[in-house]
């Protein structure tokens, strides 16, 4: 079984695709999906659409998990955000698959330990829950990494 996160957004959007068996979760993909700034809008929405479906066609996971978009100083930016989150989750839906939301505190908490975790801090507590050999850089594929192991933990698909 696969679960898979992400952390929206329109120029880089970081995604996890957890395996979900014996023991432990791991990492069968993690890293980036990115558009052209340059762009126009509906045009990057479209390629983000095209490569997240891919991820859906290869493995086809349960559960989508994203995170949800609270706060962002920048107006442009939070709507570009919003349009990729709703995108993908539309996506997702339509696929069948579960699609759960989860706030940024809510991340850091399950993951950190704590609300207040900073970047740095949930890169590495990505690296260690996943064994991998180093912090997963950049931050939108932790950050993805971190909402694929809430919902993992909120869930409870481990039990």
């Amino acid at each position: 079984m696969f679960v898979l996160g992400v952390d929206p957004g329109l120029s880089r959007c970081g995604y996890c695709v957890l395996r979900i068996g014996d023991g432990a979760p791991r990492a069968a993909a993690l890293g980036v999906m990115r558009t052209d700034p340059d762009m126009d809008v509906p045009r990057r929405l479209a390629e983000l659409r095209d490569d997240f479906r891919g991820l859906l066609d290869e493995f086809e996971p349960r559960s989508v998990a994203v995170e949800r978009v609270l706060f962002q100083v920048n107006v442009r930016t939070a709507m570009g955000v919003g349009q990729a989150s709703g995108v993908l989750m539309a996506e997702a839906a339509a696929r069948g698959a579960e699609v759960v939301e989860y706030s940024p505190n809510q991340v850091k908490d399950a993951v950190a330990g704590h609300g207040d975790a900073d970047k740095e801090q949930v890169q590495k507590m990505v690296q260690i829950l996943l064994d991998l050999p180093a912090p997963p850089h950049p931050p939108d594929a932790a950050d993805a990494a971190a909402v694929a192991l809430t919902h993992v933990a909120m869930s409870g698909v481990l039990r």
